[in-house]
């Protein structure tokens, strides 16, 4: 009998190492990979093989990565414009900039800062919130058994989109806003769709394009209705997504008396119609006419789109990426690579088969230190022009 016991506790403590094996595997890939990204900016290299640099590197290089600084000042001064940070415009910025920039980032950022300091702690929510990105896709392509590879793309995941690299390890909201919206499809396609609208709500807290995803339900939901004939009256849970929005506005009004603070000030609304005006090097966010990278960003996920829209079990996934498509091709904006990271793991998923493929590993793996000096290069150019650090402390 105590044989058999002891039996019994060792199958299950077998079956719980084999089941966290997967996400210690890409908790270590994802910590592991960042640091090496840190190395020359913690060791203070003088350099980088060939790339050019100005004295000694150090961690404020990475600190000083836009936009992350602009979160870290929200989390000091909550967008009171009477603040002493805002009134010495940081950045030559008014103080009604930074209400383009949501507030569950700079909340993140609040809650480490009393132990760390807002710089550290700016820059490990992006971190953690990579690799529980990753993790959790792993657990929703095993859960739906979207692949019979998850790990291996959830590994592929970490590393396929050189823009996604860098901002998981880097002072910035994407990884957080991923996060939520990956986690609302899962709890949605779970018909959880009270935690799903609840998680959607701080998606719309997190980053201005959060909005979408409630249209992304919204077309899923009346697209059912026309099938069906008949009300989906848990669609009302929706209506959490734009009361977050309300609620944030009105919160805007507490701070700075305007309670359409954002579209005053934002200075971020780069949606404008007919779509395509990226390619326009006249506009302010854009200042160049080498955007050909921008085009097969659009092939590649108007051809992940095609493939979703043959997979009816993922059909919020598919209105999701398609009404966030749209608004992509709709951006004035050099970084639609940035833009575009939330339909990443939708891609993904729509083209398993290539992405987990012997040949893709094996061309991945061969261009990894292109990759890192893709990074390296890009962290020493995407710097804002901080010297004083007393408004960051």
């Amino acid at each position: 009998m105590f044989c058999f016991v002891n039996d019994v506790s060792f199958v299950k403590i077998d079956f719980m190492l084999r089941a966290i094996k997967p996400y210690f595997i890409i908790c270590l890939v994802a910590f592991t990979s960042t640091f090496i990204l840190w190395l020359p900016f913690l060791a203070k290299w003088p350099s980088i093989g060939h790339l050019q640099i100005e004295g000694n590197l150090s961690m404020l290089e990475l600190y000083k990565h836009w936009d992350g600084a602009l979160y870290a000042i929200v989390a000091r001064t909550w967008y009171n414009p009477n603040s002493f940070i805002l009134r010495q415009s940081p950045l030559g910025l008014s103080p009604g900039y930074f209400t383009a920039h949501f507030p569950f980032y700079p909340f993140l950022i609040s809650l480490l800062s009393p132990f760390i300091g807002y710089l550290k702690s700016m820059l490990i929510w992006p971190v953690f919130f990579g690799a529980a990105l990753a993790c959790f896709f792993y657990y929703f392509a095993k859960s739906f058994k979207l692949t019979k590879k998850p790990l291996v793309l959830s590994l592929v995941f970490l590393f396929f989109s050189p823009r996604f690299f860098v901002i998981r390890s880097v002072p910035a909201p994407e990884s957080v806003f991923m996060f939520l919206v990956l986690v609302s499809l899962f709890f949605f396609l779970r018909k959880r769709y009270f935690i799903s609208s609840l998680m959607a709500g701080l998606v719309a807290l997190t980053r201005p394009p959060g909005i979408l995803i409630f249209f992304g339900f919204a077309f899923y939901y009346l697209e059912k209705i026309v099938k069906e004939k008949k009300i989906a009256w848990q669609a009302l849970w929706l209506l959490f997504i734009p009361l977050s929005l309300l609620l944030l506005f009105g919160f805007y009004y507490l701070q700075t008396g305007d309670l359409f603070a954002y579209f005053r000030y934002g200075a971020n609304n780069h949606l404008l119609f007919p779509p395509f005006q990226v390619f326009n090097q006249a506009a302010t966010w854009v200042k160049t006419g080498w955007l050909e990278e921008i085009l097969l960003i659009y092939f590649f996920y108007l051809l992940a789109i095609f493939y979703l829209s043959k997979k009816p079990k993922l059909r919020p996934l598919f209105w999701f990426m398609l009404v966030y498509f749209l608004a992509v091709i709709s951006v004035e904006h050099r970084d639609i690579s940035r833009y575009s990271l939330p339909m990443l793991p939708g891609a993904l998923i729509a083209m398993e088969k290539f992405f987990t493929s012997k040949k893709f590993g094996l061309a991945l793996v061969v261009l990894l230190p292109a990759l890192y000096f893709y990074a390296w290069n890009f962290l020493l150019h995407n710097i804002a022009p901080i010297t004083d650090w007393s408004f960051w402390q």
